[in-house]
């Protein structure tokens, strides 16, 4: 009776179920007015035409990888909060938030002159078409002049889910969008009295939206955390280095993330014209997929840290599992839609039939593999709340980089298996990903660090 009593613990009941929604949910509502925005950005950028699409697309990719690394800041300010939180160090919540705003101007001015200065070669790397290259060049610095500001957005969003006030992100979130949205219409087409930009008029809505957002979260840090220590009380060198040496793995896991992303369209460009466009299709909707896994998974974060800043282990070793079950369960009855619905999604996006035939078995294996990917990022954010950055830097660098691509290259162009017998990898390696951080949640070193 006693095993079967510990059994049920791993799956979470009401109260903690409801605990993990309450959080997740406006997290989910700001990822959700993104993809809005994103479906914006195109409509209003395409009236323009194919070629100011694609800059502003490629524009947009580039940016990508050029906020990656700074990404990560939000995990460490998320990390350290939530441990304060639990530890009830009140007056000094938010002293690691005042960190990642301090690594975000370290980090982010050199970075974006680097970037901004360099951007026509690293666009050219990756797109040839130099009519594209010289429309997305100004998109792209002007939207690089943001990247302190997205630094601080982030550390900001992690402190906002670290001590529970996660409608403060989705509220300051929905106000960017909306003056984005008219910013757009102001600066693409030259409305009011504005020049009209073009694509640079996009990436400058963009920037300044996001400049409105920092300020907004100054504000809301000012009447929310400043008793906390907001602004006033300023980590010690020791402290910053070591909450930036906490840090650093979870921004080189972003960005070899986003770099595996770079290889595998690579890897698939080389297999066929329409094998490419059915992966761009299927890797958007992977990513909307998981979302909510995502938005869940940030609230394992906190949940983890907080229970070790009360020193409750146990506690925080069955969050890690509760979520792993929950999320792995809700992305299982996704998967099931998937599989269910799946033609008639990728008919919304691929009008080729031949192309839609070439999409149709990735999707059904997406679907089939939904599950296992969903639990294993939410136990890899139990991981991350727990401050074992290192770990998760490992597991996803050797997973994706030193079998799942190479393997591909190999599969897929070389031995002629396609599309298909990349995405069978695909669905190994993401389940070969959840399995390594289970294991790592159960017998890893996350008990012992100290935050």
């Amino acid at each position: 009776m006693s095993a079967l009593a510990a059994t049920r613990d791993y799956f979470p009941g009401r109260a903690r179920r409801r605990a993990l929604l309450t959080l997740a949910l406006p997290i989910i509502g700001g990822m959700m007015s993104q993809n809005i925005l994103n479906l914006v950005d195109i409509a209003m950028v395409g009236r323009l035409g194919t070629t100011a699409l694609a800059a502003a697309g490629l524009g947009s990719f580039a940016n990508w990888l050029s906020m990656a690394f700074i990404l990560g800041l939000s995990t460490g300010v998320q990390a350290y909060c939530a441990r304060r939180v639990g530890q009830d160090a009140h007056g000094e919540i938010a002293v690691p938030l005042n960190g990642g705003l301090l690594l975000a101007l370290i980090i982010g001015v050199p970075l974006s002159v680097v970037v901004i200065v360099f951007s026509p070669q690293l666009l050219g790397l990756i797109n040839p078409d130099t009519e594209v290259v010289q429309e997305a060049t100004p998109y792209l610095q002007v939207r690089l002049l943001a990247l302190v500001a997205v630094g601080m957005n982030f550390s900001f969003r992690g402190y906002w889910a670290a001590v529970h006030k996660t409608g403060l992100y989705l509220t300051t979130l929905v106000i960017m969008h909306a003056v984005n949205i008219f910013l757009n219409w102001v600066f693409i087409f030259g409305n009011l009295g504005a020049p009209a930009l073009g694509v640079t008029g996009a990436g400058l809505a963009t920037t300044i939206s996001i400049f409105l957002g920092t300020l907004i979260y100054f504000a809301f840090g000012i009447k929310h955390a400043w008793a906390e220590g907001f602004l006033h009380r300023i980590p010690s060198r020791a402290i910053l280095v070591e909450q930036f040496r906490r840090t650093l793995p979870a921004s080189l896991q972003q960005l070899f993330f986003a770099g595996g992303m770079v290889a595998l369209i690579t890897i698939v460009g080389y297999i066929g014209t329409r094998e490419l466009a059915a992966v761009h299709v299927l890797l958007t909707l992977g990513l909307l997929i998981v979302l909510p896994a995502i938005a869940l998974g940030m609230a394992t974060s906190t949940m983890v840290g907080n229970a070790l800043g009360r020193e409750n282990i146990e506690d925080a070793r069955l969050w890690g599992w509760n979520a792993m079950l929950y999320v792995g369960a809700l992305g299982g009855l996704m998967g099931l839609g998937v599989i269910v619905f799946g033609k008639p999604i990728l008919g919304i996006f691929l009008t080729d039939p031949e192309t839609l035939q070439v999409a149709y078995l990735p999707m059904l294996i997406t679907g089939v593999i939904i599950g296992i990917d969903t639990a294993g990022l939410a136990v890899m954010h139990a991981l991350l709340g727990a401050g074992d950055t290192h770990k998760v830097m490992k597991i996803s660098v050797v997973t994706q980089w030193l079998l799942f691509l190479p393997l591909a290259a190999l599969v897929g162009p070389v031995l002629g298996f396609g599309l298909i017998g990349v995405w069978i990898l695909y669905a190994i390696y993401r389940a070969g990903q959840t399995v390594w951080f289970a294991l790592a949640w159960k017998h890893g070193r996350w008990r012992e660090i100290e935050l």
